[in-house]
């Protein structure tokens, strides 16, 4: 998703709550706004795990999630797309 999307994300509800356990869908690499850590350098694996720690917004338009990576020592900002939830799939 781009920011030419039509979908204006935040008129909806979030997609995972604070406290929420998720599941990174994509390799994570610092774009220069992880501190202490090499522009280019992963900072998060595909298939890691974390918890929703808080919820912004980008552009009035798209849900940033921070989500704290306890194994990875990060707190990354994710969109919707690059995460699934752990505790909602295990209530199916």
């Amino acid at each position: 998703m781009s920011s030419d999307d039509r979908e204006i994300e935040i008129y909806g509800p979030p997609a995972f709550a604070p406290g929420e356990k998720v599941r990174c869908l994509k390799h994570i690499r610092n774009d220069g706004t992880v501190p202490g850590r090499e522009i280019g350098e992963f900072v998060v694996r595909k298939g890691e795990e974390g918890y929703v720690r808080d919820i912004g917004t980008f552009l009035n338009q798209f849900y940033i999630y921070a989500v704290d990576f306890v194994d990875s020592r990060a707190i990354v900002g994710m969109r919707r797309d690059e995460l699934v939830s752990l505790e909602k799939e295990s209530a199916r």
